[in-house]
């Protein structure tokens, strides 16, 4: 998993609330398990005007000129801003990978579902809650300024703004520890490595029956 720091991007503003899991990635594209092949159908039923289905060439399909990702100002956006609730629905896996895999390494707002808070740590994106107050702001400058951009500093707990402005936000110790070091469970549990052979090892000695082959 990459290690997240300090990442600085354009942002992009979804301005609706109770963005659900099925509005992030449709129930039809759920049909594989592998963490790729989900971005180009991120928000599928917003960035297009047809309906999608797995296999689709999605380069000829027509395209929501109103959808805030297919405007030109917000190309390369790795930074979502959304209100309240971002995530709720299902707790499908797929939408932290579909948003990870379009581009986004972080999501701001001001409350997240928990189960899509807490998948997206697991994927190495940054879901950072703000108030309200602020989160208005970020969209009214935001939607004021083309390319705007926010630098997030995990180390520091710090959204920061082009004007200098610094807002900090929380974040859970051992969560920070994962993402500045780019573990997911697989990647934590290689960290000990050497204790569990270790372990096993031990355990050759003193209960030898454990590593015995069962005979048919």
């Amino acid at each position: 998993m990459k290690k997240y720091t300090t990442e600085q991007g354009i942002v992009a503003p979804l301005d609706r609330a109770n963005v659900d899991t099925d509005l992030i990635i449709p129930k039809q594209f759920l049909k594989s398990i592998k963490r790729t092949g989900f971005g180009d159908n991120l928000f599928d039923e917003l960035r297009y005007l047809d309906e999608g289905y797995p296999g689709q060439d999605n380069s000829i399909r027509p395209k929501n000129p109103d959808f805030v990702l297919n405007q030109e100002r917000y190309q390369g956006a790795t930074v979502l801003i959304s209100r309240a609730n971002f995530g709720c629905g299902s707790s499908r896996e797929h939408a932290p990978w579909a948003l990870s895999e379009y581009g986004f390494r972080t999501v701001i707002a001001p409350s997240y579902a928990d189960i899509f808070f807490n998948n997206s740590f697991k994927n190495g994106m940054l879901p950072v809650i703000l108030s309200e107050e602020i989160v208005d702001q970020l969209f009214k400058e935001c939607t004021e300024t083309e390319g705007y951009q926010l630098t997030i500093d995990l180390e520091a707990q710090e959204v920061k703004t082009p004007s200098g402005e610094r807002f900090k936000f929380e974040v859970d110790p051992f969560r920070k520890h994962c993402l500045l070091n780019g573990f997911d469970d697989i990647g934590l549990t290689l960290e000990v490595a050497e204790d569990i052979h270790a372990f096993e090892e031990r355990t050759k000695q003193t209960r030898p029956w454990v590593f015995s082959e069962i005979k048919a």
